[in-house]
């Protein structure tokens, strides 16, 4: 097999967006248990800065670092083991290393058909922000008639997590800027502003079963604690030092969380089901081309995109 080459964003230092350069490398052929995707579309996630930046409530991130954990593509080659995929196939994957290529290496485990009904954009968008959704809804117990509050919902997470809690039969208050309030109310959950008053406009609301942070402000927690009696039903993606003062366990990467990695993994094949179908929603809002992948960074590093952003090759 000739050999094949890659343009990939890699990061020789941890720090601020600048330190992520593009670069050529040379791509091995896959391994046995491998296919090699040639990449249409690549998710930026908040846990991408972490690592880059060395966040210390994030995942340890390994020098030489090439950020990006879920992409969809084409399969251009497939190691001799694998089955039930071949050349030519449109996919996502997820959980991959090194997402931020134009062609790499995958287990063959974590890559799923693309449902023709997905565009690129939403493919490459749709694993990471669902199964954190769907290990919050676990992780709290959600299910039919529950009131669930949510900090931070306008984002990607909190959408597709309004999306599944309403599945199960429970109704969500989510909190936004009021600029959000509105596509809030198209998911179906009921829109609060956060900041000053917010304990009194949630206690209004309630009285509430469970909480989902996503937000990881000290008033989240606060609030959330304030109004679910069962701390076990209290949660939080983002962790830090509140977090840990309130005796609240994150969910996801990172010292003292609670990984959810059977959980997760088991969760994908039904998300891709549910996208495919129509049934789940996955808001892109912003593209930019790999080679900028500093202006994409910065761009969610403003903490103002309700939805995915996502590279193109």
């Amino acid at each position: 097999m000739a050999q094949r080459t890659a343009t990939t964003v890699i990061a020789h230092e941890l720090g601020g967006p600048e330190v992520l350069q593009v670069e050529t490398v040379d791509l091995p052929d896959p391994g046995p248990d491998e296919v090699t995707i040639e990449t249409r579309a690549i998710g930026v996630n908040p846990i991408d800065l972490k690592m880059r930046s060395g966040f210390p409530y994030s995942e340890a991130a390994v020098l030489p670092l090439t950020p990006g954990s879920e992409v969809a593509g084409v399969v251009v080659a497939i190691g001799e083991h694998v089955t039930g995929l071949k050349v030519g196939d449109e996919v996502l994957a997820f959980r991959v290393k090194g997402g931020y290529a134009s062609a790499l290496n995958v287990p063959a485990v974590d890559v799923f058909q693309k449902p023709a009904t997905l565009s690129w954009p939403e493919a490459a968008g749709l694993l990471l922000v669902g199964v954190t959704a769907v290990h919050a809804l676990e992780k709290v117990g959600v299910g039919s008639g529950d009131h669930v509050l949510v900090h931070g919902a306008s984002g990607s997470v909190g959408q597709l997590l309004i999306q599944l809690a309403s599945a199960r039969g429970a109704s969500v208050v989510g909190t936004a800027s009021e600029r959000n309030h509105e596509l809030l109310r198209g998911l179906g959950a009921t829109p609060m502003a956060y900041g000053d008053g917010l304990l009194d406009r949630a206690r209004a609301a309630g009285p509430f079963d469970a909480a989902i942070d996503l937000a990881g402000t000290e008033e989240a927690f606060d609030v959330s604690l304030a109004l679910v009696p069962d701390k076990a039903r209290v949660t939080t993606i983002i962790g830090g030092p509140h977090a840990e003062a309130a005796g609240i366990q994150k969910i996801g990467g990172g010292p003292g969380s609670d990984p959810g990695t059977e959980l997760r993994a088991a969760a994908r094949g039904d998300l891709v089901m549910l996208a495919g179908k129509g049934r789940l929603h996955v808001p892109v809002v912003r593209t930019f081309p790999l080679t900028d992948a500093v202006e994409a960074h910065r761009f969610v590093g403003e903490g103002h995109a309700a939805g995915k952003v996502i590279l193109l090759p």
